[in-house]
């Protein structure tokens, strides 16, 4: 049994705005907005939704696969990840064009304006994921890229009868009702944050209860207040947040959650637990800038989960 990741490979050019975002926008001039914003540091880190989650996956020992398409300066990269055991056979390489690049702004509040080319990503489409051997016992991720791909990816999964989460993610603006019902339609998990619910409800004319009750399983992160698990006929998870040294950067900790959350399912893991693993995941990725740039081992792991939460013999079973 794989977990078998598609989404973006990408480099991230991480920005820092030394102020707030707010603090520049007027609501009554929107319909003709012009901003600059002036940062003062940026780095190319390795990022991209693939990425980012078959690294934290691979920490936690999970076989993992990568579905995407990366470009000619994507060499590095790749050896990193296959140090990690990433299996990369399903990441077609396009010699003429440049890996995807995202660009992210951070203000004092943590609030992000992202920017993202698509570059080589675009020829995920061309990649199956029949081609590397989706098995019904394995569980996809369908994070965001380009939604042809995501919409491709997702009926092999319902031909072929293998679970797969929906994650919508940045690219929710870009889908319409058609593909985000499409998403809902046979998937084992729907997850998102608050924000991206409230777009989703919109393009559908759904409430979000009527989105929620759409999945068997519904995963809703909110921040710092933790995230909620929602299982249709069953009382509401509340997870909490795992303890936290300080928060340096936001970017990355959806994946890592989302991560830690695709490992407690194919574990088979209490929904309690998992819900916590991947809540300590995303703590991992916002103490260090960078959606890569942390490390764990699984002993560390177990150690800061029974730190923040108790002791899990089940996590302990599923990480020997």
């Amino acid at each position: 049994m794989r977990v078998i990741v598609t989404g973006s490979l990408a480099y991230d050019y991480i920005m820092n705005f030394p102020g707030k975002f707010s603090d520049h926008i007027l609501p009554d001039k929107v319909h003709m907005l012009t901003v600059s914003f002036l940062v003062d540091s940026m780095k190319r880190l390795r990022g991209g939704t693939a990425g980012n989650i078959a690294y934290n996956l691979a920490m936690l020992g999970a076989k993992t696969s990568i579905v995407s398409a990366a470009g000619q300066d994507f060499v590095d990269y790749r050896e990193s990840l296959e140090k990690l055991g990433v299996d990369m056979r399903g990441v077609k390489m396009v010699g003429n064009e440049f890996t995807a690049s995202c660009f992210i702004n951070t203000d004092m509040s943590n609030n992000q304006i992202v920017a993202f080319y698509p570059g080589a990503v675009v020829h995920a489409r061309e990649v199956t994921l029949e081609s590397i051997g989706l098995t019904k016992d394995d569980w996809a991720l369908i994070s965001p890229t380009d939604p042809e791909s995501m919409m491709r990816h997702m009926q092999e999964c319902r031909r072929i009868g293998a679970k797969y989460i929906f994650d919508p993610g940045k690219q929710t603006p870009r889908l319409d009702k058609q593909q985000i019902l499409s998403g809902l339609d046979g998937c084992a998990a729907l997850i998102g944050n608050d924000y991206e619910f409230g777009m989703m409800a919109k393009a559908t004319n759904m409430t979000e209860q009527q989105l929620i009750d759409a999945a068997p399983l519904t995963i809703m992160t909110r921040g710092d207040q933790g995230s909620r698990i929602y299982q249709r006929g069953k009382a509401v998870i509340e997870i909490p947040v795992a303890k936290v040294t300080s928060v340096v950067d936001p970017t990355g900790a959806g994946d890592a959650y989302l991560a830690g959350l695709a490992f407690g399912l194919s574990k088979n893991l209490p929904l309690e637990v998992t819900g916590r693993v991947a809540a300590l995941a995303a703590t991992y990725a916002i103490e260090l800038k960078g959606c890569q740039e942390h490390a764990f081992t699984k002993p560390a792991f177990l150690s800061r989960y029974v730190e923040s939460f108790g002791a899990s013999a089940q996590l302990a079973a599923a990480l020997a």
